[in-house]
């Protein structure tokens, strides 16, 4: 009886792992549409879309916040990332999926006050809604997915870390976005698929809240891992 209270309760419940999973490595990703607070691509205020990028090879898409220390410490560095990377083939589009209701330094006012006084030279974007990080499977900020174009499908081929040491440049080692975009740009797949992401943990939205937290009560060994 206790095995298939169990069962039915797993089965209940695999819509919310689905949806806390996101999407995989080697999956096609949809296209979506948000608001620009960088004057960049289509302008500030403007909705920005993958499809608007011309001649570009794929992406490297940050999930990142205004407030966020993590997110912070690695402003630099995503800067850095798209200078190198845009003229190659792999722009950067930064997108902040914090709740201003929550902490008004998320606000798109201040989104738009950072991308100013950093000269952000790339897309940064506003997840109002958040359910692009919960379609991305977002588990902390900031976390990177790269993606490919190919065959005109948007393909993702890492998710995770941008590097190994999220709170000291000087001691970063290993950049793993880096080396993921080089090996594409040389026209290998990545050996490196997915790296676990340190930061801040995303303030859900309710509807998603209760999704995940649904999905925790699961024992441990049952769980869908990311």
């Amino acid at each position: 009886m206790r095995k298939l209270i169990v069962i039915a309760l797993i089965s209940a419940l695999l819509p919310h792992l689905n949806a806390q999973s996101g999407y995989q490595v080697s999956q096609e990703i949809k296209d979506f549409s948000l608001s620009n607070a960088s004057n960049t691509m289509n302008g500030v205020g403007m909705a920005v879309s993958l499809s608007d990028y011309n001649n570009v090879k794929g992406y490297i898409i940050v999930f990142t916040s205004n407030v966020c220390p993590a997110s912070q410490a690695y402003e630099q560095r995503i800067i850095a990332l798209h200078k190198k990377y845009a003229m190659k083939g792999y722009p950067v589009i930064a997108i902040n999926p914090g709740r201003e209701n929550v902490n008004p330094g998320e606000s798109f006012e201040q989104m738009k006050l950072r991308a100013k006084e950093q000269n952000y030279p790339f897309a940064y974007l506003q997840d109002t809604t958040q359910h692009i990080a919960m379609k991305f499977g977002v588990t902390h900020i900031t976390q990177a997915v790269v993606v490919q174009i190919k065959k005109k499908r948007n393909i993702i081929r890492y998710i995770g870390a941008i590097d190994d040491n999220a709170w000291e440049a000087a001691q970063v080692s290993t950049q793993y976005v880096a080396d993921v975009v080089d090996q594409l740009l040389d026209g290998k797949l990545p050996y490196r698929k997915a790296i676990p992401s340190q930061g801040c943990e995303i303030l859900w939205k309710k509807e998603f809240a209760d999704e995940l937290s649904a999905a925790d009560i699961l024992p441990a060994k049952k769980r869908r891992r990311n």
